[in-house]
């Protein structure tokens, strides 16, 4: 019996999602935790790894797009319909929400896997807002004002978003793909150079194994898609690995089973969970976490819910956005990268000033000006 492509192509996304659901279970690669590390105690060892595989990934995808293996061009993350606004609020809102969680989309995914039944919960909030913003109610306000905002690059004579497209029409660099090159290795060998400096990374092998195996997967997300999903009467949409989405569309998957078909993103999810599962219930880690109180429980609601709005709004996460949206060099990518980031960052502070007793408003300004955003408040 000779199978579809969707159904390989669904198969290997989902073999795959089982190495890559036990590597981050086994590394503790989190990018949430990475910010943590890094804004609370100063070691970048994770974020370390984070960025070496966006340099692995940037590096390995444009080679493939430069041999003609795949063409990035049909993939989302470069259309001429550039979001801006929906990054920026949509990444913001996805950091905040990925630490009120305790975690992005993949991590929880993995931790559901790992037997966390607080991420469970997480995972239904993120599907459940997901959904609603693709497609139900919430999709009004991604509609009528999100989307409005969009610039349509090609009305300006600009091809795609990508990073050296619009920098090269912004100086008027004619060879416009030789200029995409030199942002290839500018970009990717630096991330990866920034990623080697230091003891953090290179001390720690867990940090080098996520990096190395994840910066890789992404890739091999795009191929089999690209290349082992290609037919000429039903071709696979070009995508590689995401979760936001995806987690929406495998809930949806498993409500409506005899009607509907599996994709890459379902399998990836349901491929995840399963790897987490394998690793934990092998390695005798397994074990149920659930909430501590009703705060914790209404705290990990709303990350949920806010990581599913912005996942959305943004066009993907600290995987999908972060990592394989920064693969092709889109400069929405790059966006929903920082906004994600700064999120992250201004929520963790901000909680640290409230555990001093201070009131939203004041931890927030304290918050803003570590970051020198506000001036510092006078002491009295």
């Amino acid at each position: 019996m000779e199978w579809e492509p969707v159904v390989i192509v669904s198969l290997l996304s989902f073999l795959v999602g089982i190495i890559f659901g036990a590597v981050v279970n086994k590394t503790n690669f989190c990018t949430m935790g990475a910010v943590s590390d890094w804004v609370n105690m100063g070691n970048k060892g994770r974020l370390r790894a984070w960025f070496l595989a966006i340099g692995i990934a940037i590096l390995v995808t444009q080679a493939l797009q430069y041999k003609g293996v795949i063409d990035l061009s049909e993939a989302i993350y470069l259309t001429p319909n550039f979001g801006w606004l929906g990054h920026l609020l949509g990444g913001f809102l996805f950091g905040i929400g990925m630490t009120l969680a305790s975690g992005c989309a993949n991590r929880t995914l993995v931790r559901v896997g790992g037997g966390n039944l607080k991420s469970l919960v997480v995972m239904i909030f993120i599907g459940l807002t997901a959904y609603m913003t693709m497609r139900g109610l919430l999709s009004l306000v991604k509609t009528n004002v999100i989307e409005v905002t969009n610039v349509n690059l090609a009305a300006h004579g600009i091809s795609d978003q990508g990073i050296g497209t619009l920098v090269s029409n912004a100086i008027g660099f004619e060879n416009s793909l030789l200029f995409r090159g030199l942002v290839v290795l500018i970009l990717g060998c630096g991330l990866i150079a920034f990623s080697l400096k230091g003891r953090e990374l290179k001390s720690n092998f867990n940090n080098i194994l996520a990096g190395v195996a994840i910066g890789l997967i992404i890739p091999a997300g795009w191929y089999i898609t690209g290349v082992i999903g290609f037919d000429d009467f039903e071709p696979s949409r070009l995508e590689s690995y995401t979760f936001t989405a995806p987690t929406a569309e495998g809930l949806m998957y498993l409500m409506t089973f005899t009607g509907s078909t599996i994709s890459f993103g379902v399998s990836a999810v349901f491929g995840v969970i399963l790897g987490s599962f394998l690793y934990v219930i092998t390695t005798g880690k397994f074990r149920l976490e659930t909430f501590n109180d009703r705060n914790d429980m209404i705290r990990h609601i709303l990350g949920g819910i806010l990581m599913g709005f912005g996942g959305v709004l943004a066009l993907g996460c600290t995987v999908g956005q972060a990592i394989t949206g920064m693969s092709t060099l889109a400069t929405g990518s790059l966006l929903t990268l920082i906004s994600i980031i700064f999120g992250s960052a201004l929520t963790m502070k901000t909680h640290y000033y409230q555990l001093e007793e201070q009131g939203f408003f004041g931890a927030l300004h304290c918050a803003l000006a570590d970051m020198h955003l506000l001036p510092a408040q006078k002491k009295s």
